[in-house]
């Protein structure tokens, strides 16, 4: 049995050995294999929070833009509203212009003397030309002379052609006319704000889809790193419990040969004293004659 034993041990202690140096080498990869576990963890962790923050900027950036859409939208109808009424002073004064032409070429004919029209104008071109130097030293009591004639001039046609209905529909026109362009250039700025608004959204909604994308991409290596972390460390458990089951099959040998060591010693002194017990002259029992016979 002992050979046996000796057998037995010569080919568990290699296999042991082996195991031993096969299960740190599991368990550096496990180890390994973890810490990859982690980082991916990490990762996609991180890209999951940086969507759910894009996806707030993106819910925000949709309120702003359909909240200047509708801007845009009543804007448009102010514009919509000041273009009408230009149209309408724009009729009135060519109604007036082709009235008082009307009436002009049938007062030429009677009253020879210049409308207020053409007086303005000429006061006009007197008083550039007096900006422009035209009238130094004594030449300039000629322009207040004539300035004031052109004055009283205008006094007396503005008598003679009534309430200034041109001059207040020119006024019309204009006052229209800027709060046209005023409603055009408030439209355009509300919808560039407005597209820009729709542009950052767009952008952001793309950045999200490649966060996303990524973090799925971080999500399936955690997965993959996380099953070969468990099968490393599955083996790792396995290796140790081969390794202590033969290290258990070595102490039981250990175990029995020593105790038969121990009952093989006993029995030879038994039988030595049963001899002296009968050289003596004695007699033996039943038990004795029977473990005289074992021996």
């Amino acid at each position: 049995m002992a050979v046996e034993f000796s057998e037995v041990r010569g080919v568990l202690r290699p296999l042991c050995e082996s195991l031993d140096g096969k299960s740190s080498v599991h368990r550096d990869n496990r180890d390994e294999w973890n810490g990859k576990v982690r980082k991916y963890l990490d990762k996609r962790n991180e890209m999951n929070r940086q969507v759910k923050d894009l996806i707030n900027e993106v819910q925000t950036q949709k309120a702003i833009r359909d909240e200047l859409n509708l801007r845009v939208r009543g804007l448009k109808e102010v514009r919509v509203e000041h273009s009408d009424h230009l149209k309408d002073i724009r009729t009135k004064l060519r109604a007036e212009l082709t009235a008082q032409e009307e009436q002009g070429t049938q007062e030429s004919k009677r009253d020879k003397r210049p409308s207020a029209g053409k007086i303005r104008t000429d006061m006009e071109r007197l008083e550039k030309r007096y900006n422009t130097g035209q009238f130094l030293g004594e030449k300039e009591r000629d322009y207040h002379k004539k300035a004031k004639q052109l004055s009283e001039a205008l006094k007396e046609a503005s008598k003679r052609e009534g309430p200034g209905t041109m001059r207040e529909l020119k006024d019309s026109v204009r006052d229209a006319e800027r709060l046209q362009e005023e409603a055009h250039k408030s439209v355009e700025r509300a919808v560039g704000s407005a597209q820009e608004a729709h542009d950052l959204m767009v952008e952001l909604s793309e950045e999200v889809d490649r966060l996303r994308e990524k973090a799925n991409s971080a999500h399936s290596s955690l997965t993959r790193s996380k099953r070969e972390a468990d099968t490393m460390h599955g083996r790792y458990i396995v290796s140790l419990r081969c390794i202590h089951s033969i290290r258990d099959m070595m102490k039981a040998m250990d175990s029995r040969e020593k105790r038969e060591e121990d009952m093989g010693g006993a029995g030879r002194l038994e039988v030595a004293d049963l001899m002296s017990k009968l050289m003596a002259g004695g007699t033996l029992s039943t038990e004795e004659l029977m473990a005289l016979r074992r021996n």
